[in-house]
């Protein structure tokens, strides 16, 4: 019992261990890649993420080993480097699904009054008849049947009544 007292007591007095890195970039990725890896995975929740930016981060580093490997605390640096490769990658991530998901522009009231009554307007120029053809076929949506018993006429009628109906209706909407 008494080496496990020994242990505990000397937990809180030790002091955090240097970064060590023995020259080479290959003894440095090997060092730390698991680190890194396992840091940026709790970060990504992505494994495949975590390894591109593993990656990238580790790029970086080897490109600017020369002037790294003297600095006081390169590990700190490659972590650094990391985390700024996960921000830029957010920040684009960003940019794109806003560029992508536009807000739609606000409903204009006004115009959607001003269209409704231009189809009024042109309504009135059809016969009762038409105007009953086009509003049931094109509008309601019924098939020329559904139409014709409804009107007590033929579905053939129905359809000849709305061609008409459509071609008045073409020709007020382009004169307005």
């Amino acid at each position: 019992m008494a080496p496990m007292k020994d242990a505990i007591a000397t937990v809180g007095t030790e002091s955090a261990p240097e970064p060590v890195v023995t020259g080479t970039f290959e003894d440095f990725f090997h060092q730390q890649h698991r680190g890194l890896y396992g840091a940026l995975w709790l970060l990504t929740r992505d494994r495949s993420e975590a390894e591109e930016l593993m990656q990238d981060a580790f790029l970086k580093v080897l490109e600017r080993w020369d002037r790294i490997r003297d600095l006081a605390d390169p590990v700190g640096y490659l972590y650094r480097t990391a985390m700024n490769l996960f921000r830029s990658r957010r920040r684009r991530v960003a940019m794109a699904l806003r560029r992508v998901v536009r807000p739609q522009p606000p409903q204009d009231g006004l115009a959607d009054v001003e269209e409704r009554e231009v189809v009024a307007r042109a309504l009135v120029s059809l016969t009762p008849r038409q105007r009953a053809a086009v509003v049931l076929v094109d509008v309601l949506e019924l098939t020329s049947e559904e139409a014709g018993e409804v009107l007590g006429i033929k579905a053939s009628t129905v359809r000849v009544l709305a061609a008409r109906g459509r071609a008045v209706l073409k020709k007020e909407m382009n004169n307005e």
